[in-house]
């Protein structure tokens, strides 16, 4: 009776379990997960060491916009060790990008950029600093625009939007900073 009793509480302990651990995986897989920021390239929006919850349901919905603040999976462009970054989106697809006298312009007109570090947007690669974005992909930027400061695409073009793993929605530490981004 006793052994009974002990393997039904075992049972019941190990499906909880697994459960717990499927919720969790299928909540940082599709839902949100945490980031830490590691880097410059957004100051003076994010700093080093920073937090932030992700959420991943508008990339999945095609419910990005400009302005929305973005992980990216591009290990391509990172050193070793790095798959990730958070940048700005600055245009959509089929924007036409200009970035001239220091200044950016999305189809034409000048983007007021009051978060930017720095008061100029230089061009990196001359090939995207006057360029429409194709249909399925975005144009980002880091809010740090001093010189070298931000790997974005000025240097390495347009990004695929499935290449957006999620936007930023949520500071939580420091937690005098905490708050919605």
């Amino acid at each position: 009776m006793l052994e009974k009793r002990m393997a039904k509480e075992i049972i019941d302990w190990a499906v909880h379990i697994l459960l717990a651990v499927f919720i969790g995986l299928f909540i940082v897989t599709f839902v949100a997960q945490r980031t830490i920021v590691d880097g410059n390239s957004m100051l003076p929006t994010l700093n080093h060491g920073e937090q932030l919850i992700v959420e991943k349901i508008t990339p999945r919905l095609n419910k990005l916009k400009r302005g929305d603040l973005v992980t990216l999976y591009i290990p391509e462009y990172l050193e070793e060790g790095k798959d990730y970054v958070v940048k700005r989106i600055v245009a959509m697809g089929n924007d036409k990008v200009e970035i001239k006298d220091g200044k950016l312009y999305v189809n034409g007109e000048e983007v007021k950029e009051d978060y930017i570090n720095g008061s100029v947007t230089e061009g990196i690669n001359p090939e995207y600093s006057s360029f429409t974005v194709p249909p399925d992909c975005v144009y980002v930027l880091g809010d740090n625009r001093l010189p070298h400061a931000s790997l974005d695409s000025r240097s390495i073009g347009p990004i695929n939007k499935k290449k957006v793993i999620g936007r930023v929605i949520f500071r939580y530490y420091p937690f005098d900073k905490a708050g919605k981004i």
